[in-house]
């Protein structure tokens, strides 16, 4: 199979244009790339960025739009990571939370694992997928236009919204998230409930 176009998008820069226009949105980085944009590009502690939980963020995403539903809730992942709990998409359109937006770094590689293909360099189209599940508003970006026209559909459309971003495939410098799972999910439940409620 050919190689497809190269998109013109750095994944970063991508992650960069979504956090500059978040507002008080509460965002989850999904495992690997996703979150260590997240952390290159700011410190906030309204991010829950994952170690672990791989083909979990957008489920994450989910349960937390659910119970927060007057706060946009941004999910930023990359297309491994959606593949694998592509089941979610048929859960979220069935759940229909209008605050939920899935933004989609999609280099179709495995880049936590060696850069190996996924399924998207072949046939599998996410945004047609979110599409048939039933997701209000879906999206294919592969420039910089496309991106200018998906961000206000992540950061205020009613949802669920799901936008898949072409990405370079590309290593970039780690920044590393802290390790520690507990510290990331006690900032996290401080920063959105305040001190008090996020011991209780």
């Amino acid at each position: 199979m050919a190689e497809r176009p190269d998109t013109e998008l750095g994944r970063r820069d991508v992650v960069a244009a979504i956090l500059a226009c978040r507002g008080e949105a509460l965002v989850i980085g999904g495992l690997g790339s996703p979150a260590w944009d997240c952390a290159a590009v700011e410190n906030n502690p309204l991010d829950f960025l994952l170690w672990g939980a791989m083909g979990n963020a957008a489920s994450i995403g989910l349960g937390l739009a659910l119970a927060q539903p007057r706060r946009r809730v941004l999910v930023i992942t990359g297309d491994g990571d959606l593949t694998m709990g592509l089941g979610s998409l048929a859960t979220i359109a069935t759940q229909r939370p209008a605050n939920l937006a899935l933004a989609v770094l999609d280099n179709e590689r495995h880049g936590e694992t060696g850069m190996q293909r996924s399924h998207t360099s072949h046939h599998v189209d996410l945004a047609g997928v979110a599409e048939a599940c039933g997701f209000v508003e879906t999206c294919l970006v592969r420039d910089p236009a496309g991106l200018d026209a998906a961000l206000p559909l992540i950061v205020e459309a009613p949802g669920p919204v799901a936008a898949i971003i072409k990405v370079k495939a590309e290593k970039l410098p780690r920044v590393l998230p802290p390790r520690d799972g507990a510290y990331l999910k006690d900032r996290f439940r401080t920063a959105l409930l305040g001190e008090e409620a996020a011991l209780e």
